[in-house]
């Protein structure tokens, strides 16, 4: 039996090999990845909520050398921990390879993903599956809050490259650090 904050009496059942059982001493750690290039307004919805739900988040930071990003995977970790600071129970991590690896030494055994639409759920479902075989990490679907429905990273760099307002969809720091980036192209006409 584990002690909440308010005083209240709470039981933490933990899936095992054989079944499920009480747990003791443990941790529910969830990792949201992704590469938040750059990190949105939807992005944090969800990390907001998945730090509400477990006791520790990470949020993952995917390293893909393969592919140049607007801002480098140095930038995207400076501005999730100056965005994520006032959760004391989220850290913010980078990996390579495959994200069930960073799961297993971390100790995570749930993903948190955010779904704006059907069309994320085909491929997040594959991803799902596909993770639940090789590690046996579950992934949590976290329906994304209709304010954030449209919104993803490559749209707020789109609209920020013709000089529109992001500033609505993207934390402050984002939005200076994208205005720096981005300068306007000449409208066609």
């Amino acid at each position: 039996m584990l002690s909440c904050a308010d005083g209240a009496a709470a039981v933490v059942f933990v899936r095992t090999a054989g079944g499920w059982g009480l747990g003791r001493n443990t941790v529910r750690r969830a990792v949201c990845p992704g590469s938040f290039d750059p990190v949105t307004n939807g992005h944090l919805d969800i990390i907001d909520r998945s730090s509400r739900l477990y006791d520790e988040v990470i949020v993952a930071v995917l390293v893909n050398q393969t592919k140049a990003g607007l801002f480098s995977h140095e930038e995207r970790i400076e501005m999730l921990r100056e965005v994520t600071k006032g959760y004391p129970n989220v850290r913010i991590a980078e990996f390579r390879g495959l994200l069930v690896d960073f799961c297993r030494a971390e100790g995570a055994a749930v993903v948190v993903k955010g779904l704006r639409a059907v069309s994320d759920f085909d491929y997040e479902l594959q991803m799902a599956q596909m993770n639940v075989g090789l590690a046996g990490v579950e992934t949590l679907f976290m329906a994304t809050n209709p304010l954030y429905s449209f919104l993803s990273s490559s749209l707020v760099k789109d609209v920020a490259k013709w000089g529109g307002d992001v500033s609505p969809h993207v934390p402050e720091v984002v939005a200076r650090r994208l205005a720096e980036r981005m300068v306007p192209d000449a409208p066609n006409g």
